[in-house]
């Protein structure tokens, strides 16, 4: 019997501009046997607005960076939270961090660190991604959960077997990169040994870079004597980093089955922290993750169990004063009031999860999309004491952490005719949360300790979302997509659980990088978005040679956890009055639920310049995205809102050879929070060169950004902290207010792959 079913209609329109990587919408129809029917057609958990990145793009992009979420950037909607130099956050139409669910390897990772250092894109290197799926927005219940604002897919490589009456499959590649700003340079391999049934995979990878430079001097003279080192002034400090990431992974095939088993680690000695008062010093994880995929009559399944575990360090480094404590000098003689020797921080995470996940073929038209999931996350946070006033006790952040999720989903798709289809979603999650009780480093913090101590700190949320998607094919050159999703997220555990007021200790507890202080809540509720969308894709009939999508959106979020000036009656605090009203200066938050809204909307498109010349083909691509975001109860702006941007690019396809000429556009950041007293910034344009060569096994790519060394602050850079006495409260001496972190400076690029 042969049944025509939606399989995947793969028309994505994924715009990577900076690399010739825009995603042309190839729509096709797959055919898979399976026993006695064959199903066809393409399931809307692939909506329109769905980019995919392609081998070709993740190759071209790899060598310009050693941060995996820079690999997203192009992606319409899609902007950079800059961080350290692997652990960058990806910016969804406004939402960033725990407010996405990014999976890596299938495995739901969890930042195990009080500034989010270690994101969950950190963990896998440039080189070893596989492939990238981007949800923005709206994102089916089967992909999405405890996110509001949509979802990131991240595999690295799939198993190879050989074929069969082939013989032993052998194969790797091995590869290295220069970046001329920074010294940046790195090197990667990769081998796979297999046969017909059982196949085994290593994959490695290493990256180190020292400090970049700006595109001009940024800092006054007389501020650039730091810790142990001379920092220039057009010199970024502590934006310097050192990564290596390992894995090795077992396959077995039999029929339609396939059970994979990975073991992963990565090692960073040192990534130091440009927006942060502290430096990562140490991030050494392991994981664990076994997954099976089977095909059957009736349709598919797929299961996966893993578990990881980190241990994460931080302290100052070698561009940080350390032996200021809150802006005196003093003698290193130890005790309540003498030096700190440092302020050693840790924390350590363990991370347990698993999944089932089946597709029901209910007819020629239903397909049902059914599963669970499970996670246990636990969390420890502690300070050792270290003198003056980190003195006697172990400062314990957060005791024994616990999040623990329980999630059930359903998801119907249906093909009515060839120019309609469905999905309807619905999931429920139940998260329970808990915390021991903590300690403070001394005295003076007993009373805020023993009033969290006595607290009911057991929370349960039970969370509903909701998606109902459409699409119109209405004819060969015009598809439309519509939908509505309610999304829910639950607090994160330092959102709920970081318990003390004290300046100094507020500073270190902070995942925007905008230098203030922050509080937890025990009573903040979890966050519930209402989104709509709608894309309109306009194409030739084949989908390969022009194309527009435009994509609005609108999404109103209540109890959206955001910040508001606190107050407290402990004697040492920093929520005093003055912090109420302060505006130059760096301030004290707790976080709060409110209320908020953003809108906006994504443009991408290509067409053709020139087609079969003798110099080639030539494609124009352009992109252009923009976003609001506004607390309707303090109609104060959100925070870390990318203004206005486009990207605009001239792409070559010369026989083996790609080339790229690229103009990035950024308008001022003028629509700042004022709560948080965030920095505005500049507009600017960059002009970017990029070209890859491939011949039989061997790929070289080149590339020029930031051609004219054009000096300017990235929106989402956050506060300046690279240098200097970095635990100063309100304006650090060394560090003047108002001093955001500037992009990078020209930039010349080589990678070199080796297949054999």
């Amino acid at each position: 019997m042969h049944v025509p079913f939606p399989k995947a209609d793969q028309a994505s329109a994924a715009l990577t501009i900076v690399i010739a990587t825009m995603c042309h919408s190839t729509a096709f129809a797959e055919e898979t046997s399976l026993s006695d029917i064959s199903v066809s057609a393409s399931p809307i958990e692939q909506t329109l607005s769905t980019p995919i990145l392609s081998v070709e793009d993740l190759k071209s992009m790899s060598p310009s960076t050693s941060d995996t979420s820079s690999l997203l950037k192009n992606i319409p909607g899609v902007s950079i939270q800059q961080s350290g130099g692997v652990s960058g956050l990806p910016v969804m139409r406004g939402l960033a961090d725990d407010r996405l669910r990014i999976k890596v390897d299938g495995m739901d990772l969890i930042s195990a660190c009080a500034n989010h250092m270690n994101p969950a894109l950190s963990y896998i290197d440039p080189n070893n991604v596989g492939s990238a799926k981007i949800f923005a927005g709206i994102s089916p219940v089967s992909v999405g959960g405890d996110s509001i604002g949509g979802t990131i897919l991240v595999n690295s490589k799939a198993p190879e077997f050989s074929q069969e009456g082939v013989g032993l499959l052998t194969k790797g590649e091995i590869g290295t990169f220069f970046r001329s700003n920074g010294n940046a340079h790195g090197a990667n391999i990769s081998a796979t040994v297999a046969g017909e049934i059982f196949s085994l995979n290593y994959q490695g990878t290493t990256s180190k870079s020292d400090n970049y430079t700006a595109g001009d001097n940024f800092k006054a003279v007389g501020m650039t004597t730091a810790g142990a080192d001379h920092v220039d002034r057009d010199e970024v400090g502590s934006s310097s980093y050192k990564s290596t990431n390992q894995s090795i992974s077992m396959a077995l095939k039999q029929d339609n089955h396939t059970f994979e088993f990975k073991y992963g680690e990565q090692d960073i000695p040192y990534q130091n922290w440009v927006n942060q008062r502290m430096d990562m010093t140490g991030n050494d994880s392991e994981q664990y993750n076994l997954s099976y995929n089977g095909e059957y009559d009736w349709g598919n399944l797929d299961a996966r169990l893993y578990k990881e575990n980190t241990r994460h360090t931080m302290q100052f480094g070698d561009d940080k004063q350390y032996w200021y404590i809150m802006g005196m000098p003093c003698v290193p003689s130890g005790g309540m009031m003498g030096c700190a020797a440092g302020m050693p921080m840790n924390t350590k995470g363990n991370n347990t999860g698993a999944t089932i996940k089946a597709d029901v073929f209910l007819s020629s038209r239903d397909l049902l999309r059914v599963g669970a999931e499970l996670q246990n996350y636990t969390l420890n946070d502690w300070w050792e004491p270290s003198g003056r006033a980190m003195w006697p006790n172990t400062f314990v952040n957060i005791n024994d952490g616990e999040r623990d999720r329980t999630a059930l989903f359903a998801e119907w798709e249906a093909e009515w005719n060839p120019q309609w289809q469905t999905v309807l979603g619905i999931r429920g999650e139940t998260v329970n949360m808990n915390a021991d009780e903590v300690q403070g480093y001394n005295a003076q913090y007993a009373s805020e300790a023993a009033a969290f101590n006595v607290a009911d700190r057991s929370k349960t949320d039970h969370n509903i979302d909701l998606t109902a998607l459409a699409r119109l094919n209405w004819d060969e050159s015009k598809t439309f997509e519509f939908g509505y999703a309610q999304k829910t997220r639950s607090p994160n555990l330092y959102e709920r659980y970081a318990w003390s007021t004290g300046g100094m200790v507020m500073r270190m507890v902070n995942m925007a990088g905008d230098g203030n202080g922050y509080v937890g809540n025990l009573n903040l509720e979890p966050e519930t978005s209402h989104t709509i969308s709608a894309t309109i894709d306009i194409h030739d009939v084949t989908q390969s040679q022009w194309g527009l999508k435009i994509t609005p959106y609108y999404t109103y979020i209540s109890d959206y956890i955001d910040a508001a000036r606190c107050s407290a009656n402990a004697s040492y605090s920093a929520c005093t009055a003055a912090n109420q009203t302060a505006t130059e200066r760096f301030v004290y938050l707790q976080f709060v639920n409110e209320s908020a809204k953003l809108y906006g909307v994504d443009v991408s498109g290509f067409f053709p310049l020139a087609e079969h010349s003798v110099y080639g083909n030539f494609t124009a691509t352009g992109m252009l995205s923009y976003v609001r975001g506004k607390n309707q109860d303090t109609h104060d702006n959100l925070y870390n809102m990318m203004p206005l941007n486009a990207k605009l690019a001239v792409i070559q396809n010369w026989g083996q050879w790609t080339n790229t000429a690229e103009i990035e556009l950024v308008s001022k950041k003028d629509k700042v929070s004022k709560t948080r007293n965030e920095l505005a910034t500049s507009g600017y344009g960059l002009f970017n060169l990029r070209s890859s060569y491939t011949w039989k096994k061997l790929r070289i790519d080149v590339g020029i950004e930031n051609v004219f060394d054009r000096f300017y602050n990235h929106p989402l850079g956050g506060a300046y902290f690279g240098e200097g006495q970095t635990m100063t409260d309100g304006k650090p001496a060394s560090v003047p207010w108002g001093l955001s972190v500037p992009g990078m400076g020209r930039s010349v690029y080589a990678g070199l792959n080796y297949a054999f």
